[in-house]
């Protein structure tokens, strides 16, 4: 079971309520949020674009636009190396757009998954100069290329490298020292004397920092960048960055504009997944219409997404649409059948009782190890590293849990990777293959975790009594959205709802809806779409074997349950009614 607690930061809730002219719940909220004061909540509800920082302060931003300006009044060919997931691709499309409008001779390459890996290296670096390039701008990858950089001046091509991943660095004598490439201009804010303000923003929006100061020094119409901007908040859900400071701005403005959007290959994908003339939300961009994206650079090349966003025409556009939504579909099938592979492999080698999972499963598609790694951590909660076959060796992905820095942890054993990179939660690698046993018997002997890192933990917002709760409060709540890493969905909790029927629902009957009373004895509804089977279970620990039959059955007395709930609204036929979804139980 889960750990429930509830969060205890202080302030004068009733007070900036009345200023802010909300409940004093969102105020607790907020003040939850690490925000602490009325100012800051007051920007928080309602501030907008004056939110968004200056890419002034953006290290060596100033030095690739002056290498921008002078090749393009050299008319020199630029090249501008991505990356295959969603970042990567608005990335490449935001420095296409942006350097095309500006009149620069330009180009892009997006590494297959493959065939090339993950960022820019010597091969490509070879192709560009066959193929005559002077110049190449790297986004969403570069900062850990330093080979690759100097490979590229032993031809004599100019790199900038833009970037937002954490900086490589070797650790001697207990010392850390940072290694950048040698580029002339290297803008990623990670950078220890980058004074940019706000250090978590995706690649995305990095080159839009850079475009944005190349438009204000050519003097080009600052709308032009609109769509862009579009596209960067895009970038930022999908790459699961956190939603405060401009992130949080950034995203707000995406969900309104792509209602409307100013990308025909936008419009076009939101059309082709249903979501026209809907309301669109943070979750319809990380769960609907950037899986779409991403699943071209799993299961075929990302530059049918790139296509896609290049769209002159909605009927080319839909055409394009139709395809990803396809692939989507297909990676989905994949992915159910790759985790049912590591699940058994798994319960097979007892892999579970290891600290560090580190799960091997043949013939994965290499694409899908990401996917497979963050279910299997959501799970079970620990660091998991999915490995699969590569055309050269082995190739993988990790994702791990709060307590776990997953890219310094790997840093410790950066001698067995052939590459790596990546963040505190997630990160991408290869080996070779007689190198994985040795690998999965130093990462466990270097964790330090303990039982309690591996508990899940919920952090209770407001014990808030279901009776409170109003179509008003309902509302109010909507102004702290978009949801996400930083601004996590609210947590509220009651204690003793009594449950008085259910009936299941869902296509595979796995989902309830239940009739309760809350303590004051007033009827509510709530909703239940996970875990039923582990409910009923607790159910009849709790009550005694049955239990949960007669519940069902409409026959059951004073069988009460703690719940982590979140309210929400049931529309039908015209007619509104509150309704309360279960998130956790006990």
């Amino acid at each position: 079971m889960s750990q429930w607690m509830v969060s205890g930061k202080k302030c004068d809730f009733k007070h900036i309520g009345e200023s802010l002219g909300v409940d004093q719940v969102i105020v607790r909220i907020m003040r939850n949020r690490d925000l602490i004061d009325e100012e800051q909540m007051r920007r928080f509800l309602y501030g907008k674009n004056d939110l968004i920082h200056s890419y002034e302060s953006l290290k060596d931003v100033d030095r690739a636009v002056d290498i921008l300006l002078d090749k393009i009044d050299e008319g020199v060919k630029i090249r501008i190396i991505g990356d295959y997931d969603v970042d990567g691709i608005m990335s490449t499309y935001i420095l296409w757009r942006g350097l095309t409008v500006c009149g620069a001779s330009v180009d892009t390459v997006i590494p297959h998954r493959i065939k090339d890996g993950y960022g820019i290296n010597d091969s490509l670096i070879d192709d560009a100069a066959n193929e005559g390039i002077d110049t190449i701008i790297t986004c969403d990858n570069g900062i850990a290329a330093r080979e690759a950089c100097d490979h590229a001046l032993e031809y004599g091509i100019t790199c900038i490298i833009t970037d937002h991943h954490e900086i490589p660095f070797d650790i001697s004598e207990g010392v850390k020292r940072y290694v950048l490439p040698n580029a002339p201009a290297v803008v990623d804010p990670k950078q220890e004397d980058c004074s940019y303000p706000y250090k978590n923003i995706c690649g995305a929006v990095v080159a839009l920092k850079v475009m944005e100061a190349l438009f204000d020094a050519l003097g080009e119409d600052e709308e032009k960048l609109d769509e862009l901007r579009e596209l960067a908040g895009f970038a930022t859900v999908c790459d699961v960055m956190e939603l405060r400071d401009e992130n949080r701005v950034y995203v707000k403005n995406t969900l309104e504009s792509l209602k409307r959007s100013r990308n025909i290959g936008m419009r076009a994908l939101v059309k082709v997944c249903g979501l026209e003339g809907k309301n669109i939300s943070s979750h319809s961009i990380g769960f609907v219409l950037g899986p779409c994206i991403n699943a071209t650079g799993r299961l075929d090349s990302a530059d049918l997404s790139l296509q896609l966003l290049q769209s002159k025409t909605i009927e080319d556009a839909i055409l394009l649409a139709d395809r990803l939504k396809q692939l989507n579909e297909s990676r989905k099938t994949l992915t159910e059948q790759g985790t049912a592979m590591a699940l058994e492999i798994i319960k097979k080698e007892h892999i579970d009782e290891d600290k560090v999972m580190v799960i091997y499963v043949p013939g994965l598609h290499e694409s899908l190890a990401g996917i497979v790694a963050g279910r299997i951590r959501e799970k079970y909660s620990k660091p998991v590293f999915i490995v699969s076959d590569a055309e050269e060796g082995l190739k993988g992905s990790a994702r791990s849990i709060p307590a776990y820095h997953i890219y310094e942890a790997m840093t410790e054993v950066k001698d067995i990777f052939d590459k790596y990179g990546g963040h505190a939660m997630a990160a991408g690698f290869s080996l070779q293959k007689d190198r994985l046993t040795e690998f999965i018997t130093r990462i466990n002997d270097n964790c330090k975790l303990t039982q309690a890192d591996y508990e899940e933990k919920i952090v209770i917002d407001v014990p808030m009594p279901l009776d409170y709760v109003t179509m008003e409060l309902i509302d109010q709540l909507e102004l702290l959205e978009p949801w996400g890493p930083g601004n996590e969905k609210p947590v509220f909790a009651q204690k003793d709802i009594e449950f008085v029927s259910c009936k299941m629902m869902g296509k595979n009957n796995d989902m309830a809806r239940f009739k309760a009373k809350t303590p004051s004895g007033r009827g509510v509804e709530l909703l239940l779409f996970r875990n039923t089977d582990v409910f009923f279970e607790r159910m009849d620990s709790k009550y005694g074997e049955g239990t949960a039959k007669r519940l069902k059955d409409g026959a059951v007395q004073n069988v009460l349950m703690d719940i982590i709930y979140y309210p929400s609204v049931n529309e039908y036929q015209g007619s509104r009614s509150i309704q309360f979804i279960i998130n956790d139980f006990r």
